[in-house]
């Protein structure tokens, strides 16, 4: 009798559940792309010590992963969810953002977990392509290296202004290294699927073939704002 009651408890309870459960993965989706857009924000916002835009401007494609987890002891792991724009038509404006997650491990001294915001700069034309792939690898796909900071990059090295993607990380207000070798970033179908509201391509987002819907409004905004090469 006892078990009887539970059940019908338990099924009154999912039935009698509000329906905005159900749009409650859209609403994540397009906290994210908010997210990213304020992420971007602060740090180039960053007095002396933010991304320099010559570079963004240069950048073929931008990646955003807000609060990208990482921890562990000797064998540190990381797993994130972001989004991605690339360079629109003739090089000026950007696409919509097509949504992406980030896994993988890394080997270093880490000790306890941290959350850290993830920029990353594609730099040129092939790394974009590698970029637009169902999976992509960071240091086999493409080279990546710290970015400098600072109002501008003409007094870098070329040691590291030679490499495919520019990493930027920052915990707590603090720009640090991140190890990102071995890390793959895959296209999240699923958020892309409630961003569009259809099933759309990572490839067809990021080469401009589909328009922005209104969530990413803000995102694209913030990287024109940025960048001296706007539409």
């Amino acid at each position: 009798m006892k078990l009887r009651i539970t059940i019908i408890a338990i099924i009154f309870f999912l039935q009698a559940s509000p329906p905005a459960r159900a749009i409650e993965p859209t609403a994540t989706a397009v906290a994210r792309v908010v997210e990213s857009a304020r992420v971007l924000n602060e740090i180039m916002g960053a007095p002396d010590k933010g991304i320099p835009r010559d570079l963004l401007s240069e950048a073929h494609c931008v990646a955003i992963i807000p609060a990208l987890k990482k921890g562990g002891f000797i064998f540190g792991g990381q797993y994130g969810k972001g989004v991605v724009s690339c360079r629109g038509d003739g090089g000026t404006g950007w696409t919509g953002p097509s949504t992406v997650r980030i896994e993988g491990g890394s080997f270093g001294l880490q000790i306890g977990g941290a959350e850290t915001d993830l920029v990353l700069l594609v730099m040129d034309d092939r790394g974009a392509e590698r970029l637009m792939r169902s999976k992509f690898t960071f240091g086999g796909d493409a080279t990546v290296a710290a970015g400098p900071v600072g109002r501008s990059a003409k007094a870098q090295t070329d040691a590291t202004m030679n490499a495919k993607i520019l990493a930027y990380s920052r915990s707590r207000g603090v720009f640090a290294g991140i190890a990102l070798e071995g890390a793959t970033l895959r296209p999240d179908n699923a958020d892309n699927r409630r961003l569009y509201s259809r099933d759309v391509e990572h490839k067809e987002i990021l080469l401009g073939k589909v328009a922005s819907p209104p969530a990413g409004a803000v995102l694209v905004k913030t990287l024109n704002r940025y960048s001296a090469q706007e539409a």
